[in-house]
C-alpha cells in the first residue's frame, strides 16, 4: 500500500512541476494581460483538478487524514506559485462587484477555469490505466459526495465558502508572518468538516470536474449545490465583509470613508 501512496504523491508532484513550467512559458510568451490571464486561469484549474482526482485515491486508500495532509501541502504551493490565478469563478465575480474588473472578463476568466477542469479527463484516465496507484478506476465511473439533500448541500458549501473568503481576505489585511499556512490550515480543516455532507469543494470548477458526471445526484442538484451555494457563499462575504474589516480595523475604515 505505502508504493501506492508514493505512486499517487509523484504523479500530483509531476502535474505540479509541469503546470509550473507551463506557466512560466506563458509569462515569457504571453503580452496581452487578458490572454495571459486565461492561460493562467486554464493551467491553474487543469493542475488543481487533475491533482485532487488523485486525492480521491488518497482518500479512498488511506482515509480523510492522509487526504488532509496533502491537500494541505497544495494549498501552500498553490498559494506561493499561481500568482493571480485563482481556479475559482467567483474570485473574479468578487472582483466584478469591486468593480476592478468587467463582468465580461470575469464570465471569460471563468469559462476558461472551467475548460481546464474539463480538459484534464483524458490525461487523469491515463495515468490511472497505468495502474500505478490505483486499480480499474474511471473519470467517468463515479459516486456523489453529495449525502444530504441539495437544499442542506448547498447551506454547507455556502457557509465554509462564505468562512473560508472572510477567513482569507482577513489574513490578508492582517499580513501576519504564517498567514499563507494559517489560510491553508483553515481551509483545509473546513473541507474535512464538511466531507461527509456534500465533499467539502468550496469550488464550482472543481466541484463540475470531479463529480458533475457522477451517480447519486441529478444536474439541477449539482449546479445548486456547487454553483449557487458556493457563489452565495462568496457574495455574501463580500457583501459583509466591510463589516468585519471595521470591527477589526477601526481606524483604517475610517480613513477609507474620509477619502
Amino acid at each position: 500500500m505505502a508504493g501506492s501512496l508514493i505512486a499517487s504523491c509523484l504523479l500530483i508532484a509531476a502535474c505540479c512541476l509541469f503546470s509550473q513550467l507551463v506557466r512560466v512559458i506563458i509569462n515569457k510568451k504571453v503580452s496581452t494581460p487578458l490572454s495571459k490571464l486565461l492561460c493562467l486561469e486554464f493551467v491553474a484549474s487543469a493542475e488543481l483538478c487533475a491533482a485532487c482526482f488523485e486525492l480521491i485515491v488518497v482518500a479512498d486508500d488511506y482515509g480523510i487524514w492522509m487526504y488532509a495532509v496533502i491537500l494541505f501541502l497544495l494549498t501552500l504551493w498553490w498559494a506561493t506559485h499561481w500568482g493571480d490565478a485563482s481556479a475559482c469563478p467567483y474570485i473574479h465575480l468578487e472582483a466584478y462587484l469591486d468593480g476592478s474588473i468587467s463582468f465580461s472578463q470575469a464570465f471569460l476568466v471563468s469559462l476558461a477555469e472551467t475548460a481546464g477542469g474539463l480538459a484534464i479527463y483524458r490525461y487523469v484516465q491515463y495515468t490511472w490505466d497505468l495502474q500505478l496507484s490505483v486499480h480499474n478506476r474511471s473519470v467517468w465511473d463515479c459516486d456523489a459526495d453529495l449525502h444530504v439533500s441539495a437544499f442542506h448541500g448547498a447551506l454547507v458549501e455556502g457557509v465554509a465558502t462564505f468562512l473560508c473568503r472572510i477567513v482569507s481576505r482577513t489574513i490578508a489585511e492582517l499580513e501576519p508572518r504564517f498567514g499563507t499556512a494559517l489560510d491553508a490550515f483553515i481551509g483545509t480543516s473546513l473541507v474535512v468538516a464538511a466531507c461527509d455532507y456534500s465533499g467539502g469543494y468550496f469550488n464550482p470548477v472543481l466541484a463540475t470536474s470531479l463529480k458533475l458526471n457522477c451517480r447519486g445526484h441529478t444536474f439541477a442538484e449539482h449546479f445548486i449545490v456547487y454553483w449557487i451555494g458556493s457563489i452565495a457563499g462568496s457574495f455574501l462575504s463580500w457583501w459583509t465583509y466591510p463589516v468585519v474589516q471595521g470591527s477589526l480595523f477601526p481606524i483604517q475604515s475610517m480613513d477609507k470613508k474620509h477619502k
